[in-house]
């Protein structure tokens, strides 16, 4: 029974691929002879005619015109995009072209060229996608799409959240955006594991001609047991901003992290992991902001102000 029905999928994919490459070839000629089709799909003049039975039945405008100058053809102007997607479906593929095209995707322009005239559309620019930051730096986004797409190994200076700087040998993965910034994903090659890069802090980059070939690693990230290390290292930390700072609170946090005060100001409540970054972020936001908790945390927000301050003295 096994091999039976092992055979019945077979003969059911062979069928489809075929009822697929027949209405690809009706897309790119007015109209094609049954003996023609028959030919090139490699299948009898009988079948071809069941076929054009089967996809009529499914929706497709396709029909058949005996006599000289005859043969089988898709009607004018017809709704075959409709008998296939539908209308938002078509927005959102013409939209994801769109989005690799602002990339310098080639073969998006392509493919989005062909699709706009298959479903008959002329497709709306309404998306913008600028990968390059207000200063002009290069922030080597497409020297890495180009490292993933064609797995190439790269090299680079990085500096860490404390200012260290280390060169990497990494195989790129992934590049992917995350609370206003840019990240790399990939296999570092001396840590051997998943690491992530904050693509600013990446400096003299290097594309190697030396490929690497799909590794099977677990993502730290989204492992059970790393997510349960990094809430351990949580703590609940309670700010209050002043009104003054309305404008980025919600750029910064969530809706149900934020309370508003009687008197304007915000109290604020998150479970952070304490360093550097977090008391640069805090800072960041000047007179505007108090530590309420942790009494630790609060102490050297505290300290950290009063070197500051002494620089101006």
């Amino acid at each position: 029974m096994s091999h039976l029905y092992g055979l019945m999928v077979l003969v059911m994919n062979m069928k489809i691929n075929r009822l697929l490459a027949l209405v690809y070839i009706l897309l790119h000629k007015k109209s094609v002879s049954a003996g023609e089709l028959a030919e090139q799909l490699g299948v009898s003049r009988r079948t071809i005619y069941r076929d054009i039975e089967t996809l009529s039945i499914a929706g497709i405008p396709i029909y058949t015109e005996k006599g000289k100058g005859g043969g089988v053809s898709l009607l004018p102007d017809s709704a075959l995009n409709k008998s296939i997607l539908s209308e938002q479906e078509q927005h959102e593929i013409l939209t994801a072209l769109h989005g690799l095209s602002n990339m310098n995707h080639s073969a998006a322009d392509r493919v989005l060229k062909k699709l706009s005239t298959i479903f008959n559309k002329t497709a709306t620019n309404w998306l913008s996608v600028d990968f390059s930051d207000w200063s002009g730096a290069n922030d080597y986004f497409n020297d890495f799409k180009t490292a993933i797409l064609e797995r190439r190994i790269t090299e680079f200076d990085y500096y860490n959240s404390y200012g260290d700087k280390t060169t990497r040998s990494v195989e790129p993965i992934q590049l992917c955006f995350k609370s206003k910034s840019w990240y790399l994903k990939g296999f570092c090659l001396t840590k051997q594991d998943i690491r992530v890069y904050k693509l600013t802090r990446v400096k003299n980059l290097f594309v190697s001609d030396n490929h690497f070939s799909t590794r099977a690693v677990s993502d730290a990230q989204n492992n059970p047991t790393a997510k349960a290390k990094k809430a351990q290292r949580e703590t609940l930390i309670k700010f209050r901003i002043g009104p003054e700072m309305k404008y980025r609170l919600f750029d910064d946090f969530e809706e149900n992290e934020v309370n508003e005060q009687p008197d304007g100001s915000y109290i604020v409540t998150v479970s952070w992991e304490i360093n550097n970054w977090v008391q640069g972020f805090v800072l960041s936001y000047g007179a505007f902001i108090e530590v309420l908790e942790p009494t630790h945390f609060r102490e050297s927000i505290k300290e950290e102000a009063i070197k500051i301050s002494k620089k101006y003295l």
